[in-house]
Protein backbone atom coordinates (compact mmCIF):
# COMPACT_ATOMS: atom_id res chain seq x y z
CA UNK A 1 0.00 0.00 0.00
CA UNK A 2 1.36 3.27 -0.96
CA UNK A 3 1.60 6.27 1.23
CA UNK A 4 -1.05 8.32 -0.50
CA UNK A 5 -3.10 5.37 0.04
CA UNK A 6 -2.37 4.86 3.94
CA UNK A 7 -3.16 8.39 4.19
CA UNK A 8 -6.07 8.53 2.60
CA UNK A 9 -8.04 5.98 4.20
CA UNK A 10 -6.70 7.12 7.98
CA UNK A 11 -7.98 10.89 6.99
CA UNK A 12 -11.40 9.74 5.76
CA UNK A 13 -11.20 7.51 9.40
CA UNK A 14 -10.92 11.10 11.09
CA UNK A 15 -7.71 10.35 12.29
CA UNK A 16 -5.96 13.76 13.76
CA UNK A 17 -2.20 13.07 13.89
CA UNK A 18 -0.07 10.87 11.24
CA UNK A 19 3.80 10.66 11.41
CA UNK A 20 5.64 9.90 8.46
CA UNK A 21 9.33 8.20 9.15
CA UNK A 22 10.77 9.37 5.93
CA UNK A 23 14.06 10.21 4.48
CA UNK A 24 12.51 12.25 1.09
CA UNK A 25 10.15 15.14 2.28
CA UNK A 26 10.03 16.50 -0.89
CA UNK A 27 8.49 13.28 -2.13
CA UNK A 28 6.34 12.64 0.40
CA UNK A 29 4.83 15.90 -0.08
CA UNK A 30 4.29 15.80 -3.57
CA UNK A 31 2.48 12.27 -3.29
CA UNK A 32 0.36 14.01 -0.68
CA UNK A 33 -0.68 16.92 -3.16
CA UNK A 34 -1.86 14.75 -5.62
CA UNK A 35 -3.34 13.06 -3.21
CA UNK A 36 -5.66 16.23 -1.98
CA UNK A 37 -5.66 17.04 -5.43
CA UNK A 38 -7.49 13.65 -6.06
CA UNK A 39 -10.07 14.17 -3.19
CA UNK A 40 -10.33 17.97 -3.19
CA UNK A 41 -8.54 18.55 0.25
CA UNK A 42 -6.54 21.28 1.81
CA UNK A 43 -3.11 20.78 2.12
CA UNK A 44 -0.40 23.45 3.68
CA UNK A 45 2.93 22.64 3.96
CA UNK A 46 5.77 23.95 6.85
CA UNK A 47 9.21 24.17 7.67
CA UNK A 48 11.67 26.22 10.23
CA UNK A 49 13.41 28.08 6.86
CA UNK A 50 9.90 28.90 4.27
CA UNK A 51 7.23 29.14 7.22
CA UNK A 52 3.67 28.29 6.11
CA UNK A 53 3.14 27.12 2.17
CA UNK A 54 -0.82 26.62 1.24
CA UNK A 55 -0.44 24.32 -1.25
CA UNK A 56 -4.61 23.94 -2.22
CA UNK A 57 -7.46 25.42 -0.96
CA UNK A 58 -5.81 27.14 1.96
CA UNK A 59 -6.94 29.32 4.89
CA UNK A 60 -7.79 33.18 5.04
CA UNK A 61 -4.94 35.17 5.42
CA UNK A 62 -3.90 36.86 8.50
CA UNK A 63 -4.00 40.00 7.19
CA UNK A 64 -7.41 40.54 6.51
CA UNK A 65 -7.51 40.80 3.02
CA UNK A 66 -9.33 38.73 0.78
CA UNK A 67 -8.52 34.82 0.81
CA UNK A 68 -9.21 34.67 -2.85
CA UNK A 69 -6.18 36.65 -3.44
CA UNK A 70 -4.03 33.61 -2.07
CA UNK A 71 -2.96 31.34 -4.28
CA UNK A 72 -1.23 27.68 -3.97
CA UNK A 73 2.57 28.06 -2.77
CA UNK A 74 1.95 31.62 -0.73
CA UNK A 75 3.83 32.37 2.69
CA UNK A 76 1.07 32.94 5.43
CA UNK A 77 2.93 32.35 8.64
CA UNK A 78 6.46 33.20 10.13
CA UNK A 79 9.13 30.71 9.29
CA UNK A 80 10.25 30.83 12.80
CA UNK A 81 7.35 29.45 14.83
CA UNK A 82 5.20 26.40 13.89
CA UNK A 83 2.57 27.88 16.21
CA UNK A 84 1.23 30.59 13.79
CA UNK A 85 1.25 27.26 11.56
CA UNK A 86 -1.05 25.25 14.20
CA UNK A 87 -3.33 28.27 14.69
CA UNK A 88 -3.78 28.24 10.87
CA UNK A 89 -5.18 24.53 10.52
CA UNK A 90 -8.35 25.26 11.91
CA UNK A 91 -8.91 27.76 9.36
CA UNK A 92 -7.63 25.31 6.75
CA UNK A 93 -10.03 22.69 6.84
CA UNK A 94 -13.68 23.61 5.22
CA UNK A 95 -15.76 21.56 7.27
CA UNK A 96 -18.17 20.50 4.90
CA UNK A 97 -18.68 17.63 2.81
CA UNK A 98 -15.92 15.40 2.06
CA UNK A 99 -13.65 18.66 2.56
CA UNK A 100 -10.65 17.94 4.63
CA UNK A 101 -7.05 19.25 5.63
CA UNK A 102 -3.64 18.45 5.99
CA UNK A 103 -1.15 20.25 7.70
CA UNK A 104 2.56 18.99 6.85
CA UNK A 105 5.30 19.66 9.09
CA UNK A 106 8.76 18.89 8.57
CA UNK A 107 11.28 17.80 11.02
CA UNK A 108 9.41 19.12 14.23
CA UNK A 109 10.78 16.28 16.01
CA UNK A 110 14.10 18.82 16.34
CA UNK A 111 11.80 21.34 18.12
CA UNK A 112 9.26 19.14 20.65
CA UNK A 113 11.73 19.86 23.61
CA UNK A 114 9.41 22.86 23.85
CA UNK A 115 6.29 22.16 26.70
CA UNK A 116 4.75 24.84 24.95
CA UNK A 117 4.53 23.47 21.52
CA UNK A 118 4.08 19.63 23.07
CA UNK A 119 0.77 21.19 24.41
CA UNK A 120 -0.47 23.38 21.56
CA UNK A 121 -0.25 19.87 19.23
CA UNK A 122 -2.31 18.11 21.88
CA UNK A 123 -5.01 20.99 21.45
CA UNK A 124 -4.94 21.07 17.58
CA UNK A 125 -4.81 17.51 17.60
CA UNK A 126 -8.19 17.55 20.09
CA UNK A 127 -9.55 20.18 17.98
CA UNK A 128 -8.48 18.23 14.53
CA UNK A 129 -10.79 15.31 15.12
CA UNK A 130 -13.74 17.68 14.83
CA UNK A 131 -12.89 19.82 12.25
CA UNK A 132 -11.53 16.90 10.37
CA UNK A 133 -8.06 18.57 10.24
CA UNK A 134 -4.88 16.15 10.30
CA UNK A 135 -1.66 16.95 11.15
CA UNK A 136 1.60 14.75 9.20
CA UNK A 137 4.45 14.68 10.92
CA UNK A 138 7.69 14.25 8.22
CA UNK A 139 10.46 13.00 9.94
CA UNK A 140 13.47 10.78 9.94
CA UNK A 141 13.15 8.83 12.91
CA UNK A 142 10.36 8.32 15.42
CA UNK A 143 10.77 10.92 18.38
CA UNK A 144 7.37 11.60 19.88
CA UNK A 145 7.15 12.73 23.74
CA UNK A 146 4.85 10.65 26.09
CA UNK A 147 2.17 13.07 26.47
CA UNK A 148 1.59 12.89 22.19
CA UNK A 149 2.52 8.64 22.24
CA UNK A 150 -1.03 7.56 21.66
CA UNK A 151 -2.16 10.06 19.13
CA UNK A 152 -0.12 9.49 16.44
CA UNK A 153 -0.41 6.48 13.84
CA UNK A 154 2.94 5.82 12.49
CA UNK A 155 3.13 5.14 9.04
CA UNK A 156 6.28 4.18 6.84
CA UNK A 157 7.31 5.85 4.06
CA UNK A 158 8.33 2.80 1.59
CA UNK A 159 11.22 3.18 -0.37
CA UNK A 160 10.78 2.82 -4.08
CA UNK A 161 9.17 0.02 -6.04
CA UNK A 162 11.08 -1.60 -8.96
CA UNK A 163 7.72 0.29 -11.07
CA UNK A 164 9.08 3.27 -9.93
CA UNK A 165 12.75 2.29 -10.09
CA UNK A 166 12.32 1.92 -13.93
CA UNK A 167 10.43 5.06 -14.29
CA UNK A 168 13.13 7.41 -12.63
CA UNK A 169 15.48 5.36 -15.30
CA UNK A 170 13.32 6.23 -18.07
CA UNK A 171 13.14 10.04 -16.89
CA UNK A 172 17.32 10.20 -17.32
CA UNK A 173 18.31 7.97 -20.13
CA UNK A 174 16.10 9.42 -22.46
CA UNK A 175 18.78 8.36 -25.97
CA UNK A 176 18.35 5.05 -27.35
CA UNK A 177 20.30 2.61 -25.83
CA UNK A 178 21.13 4.18 -22.48
CA UNK A 179 18.56 2.12 -20.50
CA UNK A 180 19.15 -1.73 -21.52
CA UNK A 181 16.04 -3.28 -23.47
CA UNK A 182 13.09 -5.11 -21.41
CA UNK A 183 14.81 -8.95 -20.18
CA UNK A 184 18.14 -10.00 -18.17
CA UNK A 185 19.75 -6.72 -18.99
CA UNK A 186 16.83 -4.15 -17.52
CA UNK A 187 16.28 -6.98 -14.57
CA UNK A 188 19.81 -6.56 -13.46
CA UNK A 189 19.69 -2.73 -12.93
CA UNK A 190 16.63 -2.71 -11.48
CA UNK A 191 18.07 -5.55 -9.38
CA UNK A 192 20.56 -2.84 -8.31
CA UNK A 193 18.71 -0.32 -7.65
CA UNK A 194 16.26 -2.10 -5.30
CA UNK A 195 16.92 -0.31 -2.18
CA UNK A 196 17.96 2.91 -3.06
CA UNK A 197 15.81 6.54 -1.98
CA UNK A 198 14.30 7.92 -5.21
CA UNK A 199 17.30 10.75 -4.87
CA UNK A 200 19.83 7.87 -4.47
CA UNK A 201 18.42 6.25 -7.95
CA UNK A 202 18.42 9.33 -10.02
CA UNK A 203 21.95 10.05 -8.77
CA UNK A 204 23.46 6.55 -9.31
CA UNK A 205 21.72 6.73 -13.31
CA UNK A 206 22.96 9.77 -14.09
CA UNK A 207 26.73 8.96 -12.61
CA UNK A 208 26.52 5.87 -14.45
CA UNK A 209 25.45 7.92 -17.77
CA UNK A 210 28.45 10.17 -17.20
CA UNK A 211 30.38 7.11 -16.40
CA UNK A 212 29.83 4.37 -19.77
CA UNK A 213 27.32 6.55 -21.65
CA UNK A 214 24.40 3.96 -20.23
CA UNK A 215 23.18 2.50 -17.52
CA UNK A 216 24.78 -0.06 -15.95
CA UNK A 217 24.52 -2.06 -12.75
CA UNK A 218 28.15 -1.93 -11.33
CA UNK A 219 27.18 1.92 -10.95
CA UNK A 220 24.57 1.07 -9.02
CA UNK A 221 25.78 -1.34 -6.50
CA UNK A 222 28.68 0.79 -6.10
CA UNK A 223 26.46 3.48 -4.61
CA UNK A 224 24.31 1.01 -2.61
CA UNK A 225 27.12 -0.33 -0.78
CA UNK A 226 27.91 3.28 -0.14
CA UNK A 227 24.39 3.58 1.38
CA UNK A 228 24.78 0.48 3.29
CA UNK A 229 28.01 1.55 4.72
CA UNK A 230 26.59 4.93 5.92
CA UNK A 231 23.64 3.48 7.39
CA UNK A 232 26.14 1.71 9.78
CA UNK A 233 23.35 -1.25 10.25
CA UNK A 234 24.91 -3.77 7.32
CA UNK A 235 27.66 -4.04 4.33
CA UNK A 236 27.57 -5.33 0.96
CA UNK A 237 29.85 -8.07 -0.02
CA UNK A 238 31.13 -8.50 -3.45
CA UNK A 239 33.31 -9.72 -5.60
CA UNK A 240 35.52 -12.65 -5.24
CA UNK A 241 34.98 -16.44 -5.76
CA UNK A 242 32.32 -18.33 -6.46
CA UNK A 243 32.38 -22.67 -5.70
CA UNK A 244 34.96 -23.33 -8.19
CA UNK A 245 37.91 -21.69 -5.53
CA UNK A 246 35.73 -23.27 -2.60
CA UNK A 247 36.87 -27.20 -1.92
CA UNK A 248 34.45 -29.72 -0.16
CA UNK A 249 31.23 -29.24 1.45
CA UNK A 250 29.64 -30.95 -1.70
CA UNK A 251 26.28 -31.70 -0.16
CA UNK A 252 25.62 -27.81 1.26
CA UNK A 253 26.29 -26.86 -2.56
CA UNK A 254 24.24 -28.37 -4.23
CA UNK A 255 21.58 -28.09 -1.60
CA UNK A 256 21.64 -24.13 -1.86
CA UNK A 257 22.01 -24.24 -5.29
CA UNK A 258 19.03 -26.64 -5.75
CA UNK A 259 16.79 -24.04 -3.28
CA UNK A 260 18.33 -20.96 -5.28
CA UNK A 261 17.69 -21.92 -8.95
CA UNK A 262 16.17 -19.30 -11.02
CA UNK A 263 13.39 -21.43 -12.67
CA UNK A 264 12.17 -22.83 -9.38
CA UNK A 265 8.64 -22.62 -8.84
CA UNK A 266 6.76 -18.94 -8.73
CA UNK A 267 5.88 -18.33 -5.29
CA UNK A 268 8.57 -20.75 -3.53
CA UNK A 269 11.17 -18.91 -1.62
CA UNK A 270 13.40 -20.48 0.21
CA UNK A 271 13.93 -19.55 3.82
CA UNK A 272 17.70 -20.09 4.79
CA UNK A 273 20.40 -22.96 5.88
CA UNK A 274 21.71 -22.62 10.03
CA UNK A 275 25.87 -23.70 9.44
CA UNK A 276 27.31 -25.70 12.63
CA UNK A 277 30.80 -26.52 13.43
CA UNK A 278 33.90 -25.49 15.14
CA UNK A 279 35.76 -22.42 13.16
CA UNK A 280 38.01 -23.32 10.33
CA UNK A 281 35.37 -25.43 8.39
CA UNK A 282 34.60 -23.01 5.89
CA UNK A 283 31.14 -21.51 7.03
CA UNK A 284 31.92 -17.91 6.21
CA UNK A 285 33.85 -18.84 2.91
CA UNK A 286 30.92 -20.61 1.73
CA UNK A 287 28.52 -17.62 3.04
CA UNK A 288 30.58 -15.01 0.66
CA UNK A 289 30.94 -17.29 -2.26
CA UNK A 290 27.13 -18.57 -2.61
CA UNK A 291 26.10 -14.88 -3.49
CA UNK A 292 28.40 -14.67 -6.50
CA UNK A 293 28.16 -18.43 -7.93
CA UNK A 294 23.62 -17.64 -8.19
CA UNK A 295 24.04 -13.70 -8.60
CA UNK A 296 22.86 -12.30 -5.77
CA UNK A 297 23.82 -9.65 -3.23
CA UNK A 298 24.67 -10.83 -0.34
CA UNK A 299 24.13 -8.31 3.17
CA UNK A 300 26.29 -9.03 6.01
CA UNK A 301 24.34 -7.97 9.06
CA UNK A 302 26.76 -7.94 12.30
CA UNK A 303 24.57 -7.82 15.11
CA UNK A 304 26.64 -6.24 17.31
CA UNK A 305 26.22 -2.60 15.50
CA UNK A 306 22.89 -3.23 15.74
CA UNK A 307 23.35 -2.17 19.35
CA UNK A 308 22.81 1.22 20.14
CA UNK A 309 23.29 3.36 23.39
CA UNK A 310 19.63 5.22 23.68
CA UNK A 311 16.48 3.75 25.25
CA UNK A 312 14.90 2.14 21.90
CA UNK A 313 17.75 2.94 19.77
CA UNK A 314 18.83 -0.55 19.44
CA UNK A 315 14.87 -2.26 18.73
CA UNK A 316 14.91 0.89 16.13
CA UNK A 317 18.03 0.27 13.98
CA UNK A 318 16.90 -3.80 13.91
CA UNK A 319 13.58 -2.83 12.23
CA UNK A 320 15.84 -0.41 9.74
CA UNK A 321 18.06 -3.52 8.97
CA UNK A 322 15.47 -5.62 8.55
CA UNK A 323 13.26 -3.31 6.43
CA UNK A 324 16.49 -3.20 4.52
CA UNK A 325 17.26 -6.67 3.65
CA UNK A 326 13.10 -6.99 2.55
CA UNK A 327 13.91 -4.11 0.15
CA UNK A 328 16.74 -5.58 -1.51
CA UNK A 329 15.19 -8.54 -2.19
CA UNK A 330 15.91 -11.41 -3.95
CA UNK A 331 19.27 -11.11 -2.02
CA UNK A 332 21.21 -13.10 0.88
CA UNK A 333 21.45 -12.20 4.18
CA UNK A 334 24.86 -13.28 6.38
CA UNK A 335 24.65 -13.50 9.52
CA UNK A 336 28.47 -14.34 11.11
CA UNK A 337 29.15 -16.22 14.24
CA UNK A 338 24.98 -15.74 15.41
CA UNK A 339 26.03 -17.23 19.03
CA UNK A 340 28.30 -14.83 20.10
CA UNK A 341 25.59 -12.25 18.96
CA UNK A 342 23.05 -13.52 21.11
CA UNK A 343 24.95 -14.73 23.97
CA UNK A 344 23.00 -11.98 26.38
CA UNK A 345 19.81 -13.65 25.99
CA UNK A 346 21.25 -16.47 28.41
CA UNK A 347 20.17 -14.38 31.17
CA UNK A 348 17.03 -13.53 30.32
CA UNK A 349 18.46 -10.09 29.19
CA UNK A 350 18.18 -8.98 32.98
CA UNK A 351 22.39 -7.47 32.64
CA UNK A 352 21.16 -5.24 29.91
CA UNK A 353 17.86 -4.38 30.25
CA UNK A 354 15.85 -6.83 28.10
CA UNK A 355 17.44 -5.30 24.69
CA UNK A 356 19.69 -8.00 23.61
CA UNK A 357 15.77 -10.10 24.31
CA UNK A 358 13.79 -7.65 22.26
CA UNK A 359 16.49 -7.92 19.93
CA UNK A 360 16.14 -11.85 19.45
CA UNK A 361 13.37 -11.25 19.34
CA UNK A 362 12.16 -9.81 16.54
CA UNK A 363 15.03 -11.39 14.67
CA UNK A 364 12.65 -14.84 15.35
CA UNK A 365 9.93 -12.85 14.19
CA UNK A 366 11.12 -11.55 11.00
CA UNK A 367 13.21 -15.38 10.12
CA UNK A 368 9.71 -16.56 10.57
CA UNK A 369 6.90 -14.38 9.27
CA UNK A 370 9.01 -12.74 6.13
CA UNK A 371 7.19 -12.73 2.93
CA UNK A 372 10.62 -11.13 1.29
CA UNK A 373 12.77 -13.74 -1.17
CA UNK A 374 15.82 -12.83 1.48
CA UNK A 375 17.81 -16.27 1.85
CA UNK A 376 19.51 -16.56 5.12
CA UNK A 377 23.20 -17.56 5.88
CA UNK A 378 23.85 -17.99 9.34
CA UNK A 379 26.73 -19.70 10.75
CA UNK A 380 27.42 -20.81 14.40
CA UNK A 381 29.86 -22.46 16.86
CA UNK A 382 28.69 -23.42 19.72
CA UNK A 383 25.34 -24.66 19.71
CA UNK A 384 24.87 -24.70 23.19
CA UNK A 385 25.19 -21.37 23.07
CA UNK A 386 22.02 -21.02 20.97
CA UNK A 387 18.75 -21.12 22.07
CA UNK A 388 16.77 -24.01 20.95
CA UNK A 389 14.10 -21.99 19.13
CA UNK A 390 16.35 -20.34 16.94
CA UNK A 391 16.81 -23.53 15.30
CA UNK A 392 13.55 -24.33 14.67
CA UNK A 393 12.31 -26.08 11.42
CA UNK A 394 9.94 -23.53 10.07
CA UNK A 395 12.70 -20.87 10.29
CA UNK A 396 15.62 -22.56 8.41
CA UNK A 397 15.38 -25.13 5.14
CA UNK A 398 17.65 -27.59 6.92
CA UNK A 399 20.95 -27.37 9.42
CA UNK A 400 24.14 -28.54 7.95
CA UNK A 401 27.09 -29.66 10.75
CA UNK A 402 30.38 -29.19 9.59
CA UNK A 403 33.33 -30.51 10.34
CA UNK A 404 37.33 -30.47 9.84
CA UNK A 405 38.05 -31.09 6.40
CA UNK A 406 39.38 -35.24 5.96
CA UNK A 407 43.13 -35.86 4.65
CA UNK A 408 41.54 -36.48 1.06
CA UNK A 409 39.40 -33.40 0.73
CA UNK A 410 42.14 -31.50 2.44
CA UNK A 411 44.99 -32.82 -0.84
CA UNK A 412 42.31 -32.27 -3.10
CA UNK A 413 41.59 -28.48 -1.65
CA UNK A 414 45.52 -28.19 -1.81
CA UNK A 415 45.57 -29.78 -5.33
CA UNK A 416 42.89 -26.95 -6.15
CA UNK A 417 45.16 -24.36 -4.92
CA UNK A 418 48.36 -25.34 -6.78
CA UNK A 419 46.87 -25.41 -10.45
Amino acid sequence: MTLSERVAELVRAAFPGLWVVSHEHDDAVAELAALCRDRGWSLADWDLKQGLRVLGAGPPPTDGTDPGTQGPGTLVADGSDPMTALRALARLARGEGDGAAILVLRNLHRLLGSAKLVQALDAALARGKRDRATIVILAPSVALPPELERQFVIIEHALPGRDQLEAIARAIATEPGELPAEGPGRDAVLDAAAGLTRLEAEGAVALSLVRHGRVQPETLWELKAQALTRSGLMRLHRGGAGFARLGGLDALKSFCARALRPDRPVGVRPRGVLLLGVPGTGKSAFAQALGNEVGQPTLVMEVGALMGSLVGQTEERTRQALAIADTMAPSLMFIDEIDKALSGIQSGGRSDGGVSSRLFGSLLSWLSDRDSDVFVIATCNDISALPPEFARAERWDAVFFLDLPSAREKAAIWELYIR
